[in-house]
């Protein structure tokens, strides 16, 4: 049958080889040419916790389709919290066929509330990061298949075009996040890292200017509904450690 996807995990190893980028990257190196020489695609995933910054280049050089830039995940908030947010300042490293690996997703896994796992899936669509189900896809609840099955959020990580998601603002563990689509619509995430709730906002003036004078939609991708702005900003009470996602067009 073949094999489709390998991960190459540097463990151990580095009680054997160097810690620098010449020996990382002939480590990574050797491997990719044997599985280019395999005569079939094969997934290359690198996991060497993030060494080396090796999303500045040498991993997709290496033959490497993703890599994880950062050391295991646990399914607890604030392991989620540091590392995702920790990404942003790397989206435009990545590229179609070659993308930041921030860690599978530990949603199901009951260390994180549901308003968590909603951000943890939010957060890595819109750092467009593989999504790789780290739970027991046997005995998934209801609102844990609610979560990882939502087509509408799938859709920001596996859009066509990538274009990197961006902060609007950031201010006292209020988090607003922007990624633009291939279909011409902009994805704003509101991430409320705060353990209380909180109004939060973003003004029409932050859209692109192709945004400028028209009527726009807005639908929650959490709510599957439509949502409406507030005169000229849109406005919404983001629970602790939750998101509100909202995908807008202009027509």
């Amino acid at each position: 049958m073949g094999i489709d996807y390998l991960k190459y995990d540097l463990c151990s190893d580095l009680e054997i080889y160097k810690d620098d980028v010449p020996t990382l990257q002939a480590i990574y190196q050797q491997m990719g040419e044997a599985l280019l020489a395999a005569g079939r695609p094969i997934i290359y995933s690198l996991c060497e916790y993030g060494r080396g910054d090796v999303w500045t280049g040498w991993g997709a050089q290496a033959g490497g389709n993703l890599w994880r830039t950062t050391g295991d995940i646990s399914d607890h908030w604030e392991s989620m919290d540091r590392i995702g947010f920790s990404q942003i300042k790397l989206a435009p490293y990545a590229k179609p066929g070659h993308w930041n690996d921030p860690d599978m997703l530990e949603i199901g896994n009951g260390g994180m509330t549901a308003d968590e796992y909603r951000t943890h899936m939010s957060l890595w669509s819109l750092l467009a990061a593989p999504l790789i189900a780290g739970n027991d896809l046997r005995s998934m609840s209801d609102e844990t298949k609610s979560i990882l099955l939502n087509r509408e959020v799938i859709a920001i990580d596996q859009d066509p075009e990538y274009k990197p998601v961006t902060s609007v603002s950031s201010s006292n563990g209020l988090e607003v996040l922007m990624r633009p689509l291939h279909d011409g619509s902009i994805v704003v995430g509101l991430f409320n890292r705060t353990p209380a709730s909180a109004a939060m906002s973003f003004p029409r003036s932050s859209l692109p200017e192709s945004f400028a004078g028209k009527k726009l939609e807005l639908r929650d991708l959490w709510k599957h509904d439509q949502a409406t702005m507030d005169g000229d900003s849109f406005s919404a009470t983001v629970p602790s450690h939750g998101v509100v996602l909202v995908k807008l067009q202009a027509h």
